[in-house]
């Protein structure tokens, strides 16, 4: 199924965006606002918010749902729809019907993790022994990291940008983890070199590490088994990544508190990680 994923949302992308432009193209040349309008307002809007998300990487969560991009969509189906029936191509309502229809899978399928949850995670219990590489190529274990209280946040790699708005967002409240005396583990199953471009654009003292072959989210049950978009694996990421994850330790290595996201576009605020760590400082 993730294999399947993998390749749809790799080909709708690219269908958002190709059809957009041929939409604005058929537009122009036939004036017909009312039947390439509607095809426009199924799939610019979300060709955009990809876009968007793309090039300026500072959206770190979006809404669960996309329900302004659903109304606007619905809007364009019958826009198209009624087009054609004043006279319009009839290319138009079928790519905005298919168009509509691959968004709802998009959103509501492939964007949920669906009944995810660890057993090796949970709250209370003790973190498990896992191996990283560090910046240096060293290994390095959890025992040697849990030294302070420490925020451990598993993102799928640089190719996400809502995993790289995220790492941002985190590193802007640098200042106010440093005074309760945390540590902030950045993990990721892609190419060390890619983890150490990362931890390069950034000038805070986190800890940049590598999960090689994902063994450490294998262990942990965290792991994205094909998660990788298709076509990816061209820049030398593996198929397999890992699910984003936010882990929240004590001094010592006890979990404090875990948010396993169940929709990859939504992922918790730093405020959150704050008021946790404030909340449990009796344990920290």
């Amino acid at each position: 199924m993730n294999g399947l994923k993998s390749v749809f949302v790799t080909l709708y992308m690219l269908a958002a965006v190709s059809i957009t432009v041929f939409a604005v193209q058929r537009l122009v040349a036939t004036q017909d606002v009312l039947t390439w309008g509607g095809v426009l307002l199924v799939f610019a809007p979300f060709a955009l918010v990809v876009s968007w998300l793309m090039v300026f990487r500072n959206m770190p969560r979006t809404s669960a749902r996309f329900p302004g991009l659903i109304v606007m969509g619905l809007i364009g189906v019958i826009a198209a729809l009624r087009g054609h029936s004043l006279g319009g191509s009839v290319a138009a309502p079928v790519l905005s019907v298919l168009g509509f229809l691959g968004f709802l899978a998009y959103d509501y399928w492939y964007s949920s993790f669906r009944g995810r949850h660890s057993e090796v995670i949970e709250a209370g219990q003790e973190l498990p022994e896992f191996e990283l590489v560090d910046m240096r190529g060293n290994a390095v274990t959890p025992a040697s990291l849990t030294d302070k209280p420490t925020v451990w946040v598993f993102y799928r790699g640089n190719w996400c940008p809502l995993c790289m708005a995220q790492i941002r967002e985190i590193a802007d409240e640098y200042r106010q983890l440093e005074e309760l005396g945390v540590r902030v583990a950045l993990i990721s199953p892609q190419p060390h070199r890619y983890t150490k471009s990362l931890a390069r654009k950034f000038d805070v003292s986190f800890d940049f590490l590598t999960d090689e072959g994902s063994r450490a989210a294998k262990q942990l049950g965290i792991a994205h088994r094909n998660g990788l978009p298709a076509g990816m694996q061209a820049l030398g990421y593996a198929s397999d990544t890992v699910l984003p994850t936010v882990i929240i330790t004590a001094r010592g290595g006890k979990i404090l508190w875990v948010h396993e996201t169940d929709n990859y576009r939504v992922r918790p605020e730093p405020e959150t990680y704050l008021e946790i760590l404030r909340r449990n400082e009796a344990a920290v």
